[in-house]
């Protein structure tokens, strides 16, 4: 385990200075993933020294030497576990299960002191392949994108995420306007002969008629851009935090007045309002979307008062977006 921690601990410990705590624990560590490289590294140093970390007596009710009995317990469950765990759910779930037996004040302590999930606030989600179920059903589904890796910045709020496709993709290949790929080829000789000038301009061109030049793993991509809203719900920082950096699979139902294509959400095989909805950081848009398991799954965050329902009068996203629009 020392290597799995010391990876891990070594990748993730440190944030940019752009991260923004999200919610912060005891420990002083944000409820992302620098909650679990902080218990990673007091793993480590538990297993060279013997210590549990300093602080941690204020927030759990037992002895530091049954402290120290929980940590030599947790750092053989996460030496066991393959892969070790790298959110803050994998994590929190990690602590549970290894300290079922003890008591509960000390088990939520230790979460809380590093600023992971609780035991009630956590969710079971689908993994995989989408499974033959109603939420999953493809009637009425027009076409079917694979992203490119989605950037932080495309989640503009909380029910649209900027996705591009890679024009090599089958399905765009045969629709790319002759105009953009003109210009991508002079774009290319133009920044080989570094007329930078022009390749700017040549870009610009290219972004007018809704494509983009992306890098990606040092190679230049022709992409069309989309814009997605999300099918049934409204949420932001979730979203955020789960498509960030990851390629997508969107099934595409069908065009709103924006000119967004209204879709659902696939990431690692996951289903993403699924995900949302079920922490309790999205709104179901019941005026869109009639499905019964977006319902449940917000009522049942509801009954947990997890996320958005902790707060006994939540503001509902778009009336808070319509305030701000008429400076309420």
């Amino acid at each position: 385990m020392g290597n799995a921690l010391r990876l891990l601990y070594g990748h993730c410990c440190k944030p940019s200075a752009a991260e923004q705590p999200d919610s912060v624990g005891h420990h002083g560590v944000t409820a992302a993933t620098v909650g679990v490289s902080a218990m990673a590294h007091d793993l480590y140093n538990f297993e060279i020294t013997s210590q549990v970390p300093e602080g941690l007596s204020k927030h759990v009710v037992s002895s530091k030497k049954a402290q120290a009995n929980w940590y030599r317990k947790l750092s053989d469950a996460w030496r066991e576990s393959k892969p070790p765990p790298k959110t803050p759910e994998e994590a929190s779930r990690l602590v549970t299960e290894t300290l079922k037996r003890h008591q509960k004040a000390d088990v939520e302590g230790l979460l809380a002191f590093y600023g992971l999930p609780l035991p009630h606030t956590l969710v079971e989600l689908n993994h995989g392949a989408p499974p033959p179920h109603p939420h999953h059903r493809v009637e009425g589904v027009k076409f079917e994108l694979q992203t490119l890796p989605v950037d932080a910045k495309a989640v503009a709020d909380g029910d649209t995420i900027t996705v591009y496709v890679s024009t090599m993709d089958q399905r765009e290949s045969a629709c790319v306007p002759r105009e953009v790929q003109v210009a991508a080829v002079q774009r290319s000789k133009a920044r080989g002969d570094r007329n930078y000038t022009k390749a700017d301009a040549l870009h610009q061109q290219i972004i007018d008629a809704g494509y983009r030049v992306l890098m990606i793993q040092n190679e230049e991509v022709l992409a069309r851009k989309y814009r997605i809203r999300l099918r049934g719900i409204d949420a932001k920082q979730e979203l955020t935090n789960i498509v960030q950096g990851k390629c997508l699979r969107i099934l595409i139902y069908t065009e709103d007045r924006y000119g967004r294509c209204v879709g659902d959400v696939y990431c690692n095989g996951i289903f993403v309002q699924e995900a949302m909805l079920k922490k309790g950081l999205a709104w179901h848009y019941t005026a869109y979307d009639k499905r019964p398991e977006l319902e449940k799954w917000e009522k049942e965050a509801r009954g947990k008062r997890v996320g958005l329902w902790a707060s006994s009068n939540p503001e509902m996203p778009w009336e808070w977006r319509k305030d701000r629009r008429e400076q309420r």
